[in-house]
């Protein structure tokens, strides 16, 4: 049975933009892969189309069965972390292995606080003001 894995640094998972994130993907796989590698992403979830951002990737030099690959990503100026009543946008690390593309994800919080932004609940009665 195949596996991926990735572990932050830590476990550390809140990020401001400009601080590196490091950590260790780690795999197990049924057959050889043709490509391993390491992603940061930004990704919308919610209502409406599925946006995804490839910000920066390390592929493993000579990937076999089993293995592991070390990264250190250092986080742009945004876009940020937030929640909202329709979509909200998560920050990643995902392995892949490809073809069969096998993956693993461990989200992120990237903000200037550190923290996820809330954005406000639009009450029904909000624009009849």
């Amino acid at each position: 049975m195949s596996w991926l894995k990735v572990e932050l640094d830590e476990g550390r998972t809140s990020f401001r933009p400009g601080e590196v994130v490091r950590g260790t993907a780690s795999w197990s796989l049924d057959g050889p892969p043709a490509a391993v590698e390491v992603r940061l992403i930004w990704f919308t979830q919610g209502k409406g189309d599925r946006d995804v951002g490839l910000v920066e990737s390390v592929p493993a030099a000579a990937p076999g069965i089993q293995g592991g690959l070390s990264f250190a990503f250092t986080l742009p100026d945004g876009p940020y972390s937030f929640s909202g009543t329709l979509v909200s946008l998560l920050w990643a690390v995902e392995a892949v292995a490809l073809p069969a593309s096998d993956a693993a994800l461990t989200e992120l919080v990237v903000s200037p606080s550190g923290r996820e932004i809330l954005l406000p609940r639009e009450t029904p009665d909000a624009g009849a003001r």
